[in-house]
C-alpha cells in the first residue's frame, strides 16, 4: 500500500457488463428518466449489424426516442465535431435531447464526449480546451465499447485530431464520464483478428502504464479541485494488476485461436481486462508511451494500438532503475520465472516486444517508416505533451526520452542473448 496517497478515484457513475448486457439499457433509461437520447455510432453500425435498429426500437417500446447519427470516423476531427454539432442542432428531432450514447470503439466514443459539450450551447469543440467552467451543460453520455482497448467508457477524457496541425487535443472533465458505462462482450465476438489484436495492446498499455506512473502524492495537481488523472494509488493498481494478468492470458488467443469457444473466452477475458486498466489509468493517468505514441502518430498516422504498442517495450526497459518491484510482478505475472530479478526484469520487455511482433504489429519505429533524421524531432515532439511527461517517474526525462527514441528506432533492448546488462547508471542517461 502507497501509504502517502491522497485518493482521487473517479469511475461511471453506473457500470454493467456482462454478455448480452445490452438488453437491459432501454429499461435502464426509462427508469432514468430519459425521454429523448441521441445515438452517435458510424455507418459499420447502422448497415452492417442489427445492434442500432434493435436499441432504437426497444427504447421507443418504453417511452424513449433515440435520434441516430452515424457520422463517426476513426480518430475524429475538432471539424467534424463542430460540422456534427451544427448539423444535429439545426435537425428538429432532436431539439431537447437529454442523453447522449455511444456506439462503436473508442472514436465513436470520443466524438460523443464532445457532442456532449457542444450540443447544448452549440460552441466550437477548441473552447473547450483547458479547464471547462462549472457552468457548462454537459449532457450525459452513455457507452457502449464495442472493442476491448481504448477503456473510453471509464475516463474523463476525449481526444480528437486538430487538423489545423496533425496533433491530438485533449479536452478533459470529469463530468464527461459516462453516467453509465455498458460493455457487452459481445460486440466483440465479430471483430477482426487484426483490430482484437489493436485494441487488446492498448489495453495491456493502460494498465502496465498506469501501474509504473507518478504516485498520488508527488503527481502534480496544480490547482485543479477535481483533476481527471491524480496518480497511481494502491486502488488503481490493484485494477492494473488484474488487467495485466488477464491480458497475459488472454491477449494472444484473442488474436489467434481458431477454435470458437475459446475466441469467446479470450473475447471476454480482454473485456475484462480493458475494463480494469481503464479503472487504473482513468484515475492513475498515463506516462511516456503515449506521450511518444502521440508524436509517433504524427509522423506516421499508424493506429493509436500500434503506436502505443511499438513504443512500450522500451519505455520500460529504461525504468529498471525507478520501478524494480513493479516490473518484475508483471514479468512473473508473463510467466518470466528466472531466480535472479535483474535478468527477469531485463527479459520482460523482450518477452513483450516478442507479443507484439506476434500480433502483427511493427516492433521497431524505423519499421513504422520513422527515419533516424526523424529522431530529435520525434523527440521533442513528445516532450511538447507535457501532461504526459511530467507524470514519467524518472529524474531525467528529456534525456530518458531521448534514449527511449534511439532505443526503439534501433531495436536495441537491455536484454541481450539471454544476458541482463548491468542496472541503468541514470548520470549516463
Amino acid at each position: 500500500m502507497l501509504v502517502e496517497d491522497l485518493v482521487h478515484f473517479c469511475a461511471p457513475a453506473r457500470l454493467i457488463m456482462g454478455t448480452g448486457a445490452r438488453a437491459r439499457l432501454p429499461a435502464l433509461l426509462q427508469r432514468l428518466g430519459y425521454r429523448r437520447g441521441l445515438v452517435v455510432t458510424d455507418k459499420f453500425f447502422t448497415s452492417a449489424t442489427p445492434w442500432v435498429d434493435e436499441l432504437v426500437t426497444a427504447a421507443r417500446a418504453l417511452g424513449v426516442t433515440l435520434t441516430v447519427y452515424d457520422g463517426g470516423a476513426p480518430d475524429p476531427t475538432t471539424t467534424l465535431c463542430d460540422a456534427a454539432t451544427a448539423t444535429l442542432r439545426a435537425a428538429p428531432e432532436t431539439a431537447g435531447i437529454d442523453h447522449v450514447i455511444a456506439l462503436g470503439g473508442g472514436s465513436n466514443i470520443d466524438l460523443a464526449k464532445a457532442l456532449c459539450l457542444t450540443l447544448p450551447a452549440g460552441a466550437p469543440i477548441r473552447s473547450f480546451i483547458g479547464r471547462i467552467d462549472s457552468a457548462t451543460p454537459v449532457l450525459p453520455l452513455v457507452a457502449m465499447p464495442t472493442t476491448a482497448g481504448t477503456g473510453s467508457e471509464a475516463t474523463p477524457g476525449a481526444i480528437l485530431v486538430d487538423p489545423d496541425n496533425a496533433t491530438k487535443i485533449a479536452v478533459m472533465d470529469n463530468r464527461l464520464r459516462p453516467a453509465i458505462a455498458l460493455i457487452d462482450p459481445e460486440f466483440t465476438f465479430t471483430c477482426p483478428p487484426r483490430v482484437a489484436a489493436d485494441a487488446g495492446i492498448d489495453a495491456l498499455t493502460h494498465a502496465i502504464e498506469s501501474y509504473v506512473t507518478t504516485d498520488a502524492a508527488a503527481f502534480d495537481l496544480g490547482d485543479d479541485p477535481d483533476p481527471g488523472y491524480s496518480g497511481r494509488t494502491a486502488l488503481t493498481m490493484l485494477f492494473a494488476r488484474e488487467s495485466i494478468r488477464l491480458c497475459a492470458e488472454h491477449l494472444r488467443p484473442s488474436h489467434a485461436a481458431t477454435d470458437p469457444a475459446a475466441m469467446r473466452e479470450a473475447r471476454i477475458g480482454m473485456s475484462h481486462a480493458s475494463l480494469y486498466a481503464a479503472m487504473s489509468y482513468g484515475s492513475a493517468g498515463l506516462n511516456a508511451v503515449h506521450g511518444i505514441a502521440y508524436a509517433v502518430a504524427g509522423l506516421t498516422h499508424l493506429s493509436h494500438g500500434t503506436t502505443n504498442a511499438v513504443m512500450l517495450p522500451y519505455v520500460l526497459d529504461a525504468l529498471r532503475d525507478v520501478r524494480r518491484d513493479e516490473l518484475l510482478t508483471i514479468a512473473r505475472l508473463f510467466g518470466i520465472d528466472d531466480a535472479d530479478a535483474d535478468v527477469a526484469m531485463a527479459r520482460l520487455p523482450v518477452v513483450l516486444r516478442d507479443l507484439i511482433g506476434a500480433l502483427g504489429v511493427p516492433v521497431t519505429l524505423e519499421a513504422c517508416g520513422i527515419r533516424e533524421a526523424d529522431l530529435d524531432t520525434l523527440t521533442r515532439d513528445a516532450l511538447a505533451v507535457t501532461r504526459l511527461a511530467k507524470a514519467f517517474p524518472v529524474p531525467d526525462v528529456a534525456q530518458r526520452y531521448a534514449r527511449i527514441v534511439r532505443s526503439a528506432w534501433s531495436g536495441e533492448l537491455s536484454f541481450d542473448e539471454g544476458r541482463a546488462h548491468p542496472p541503468l547508471d541514470v548520470q549516463a542517461a
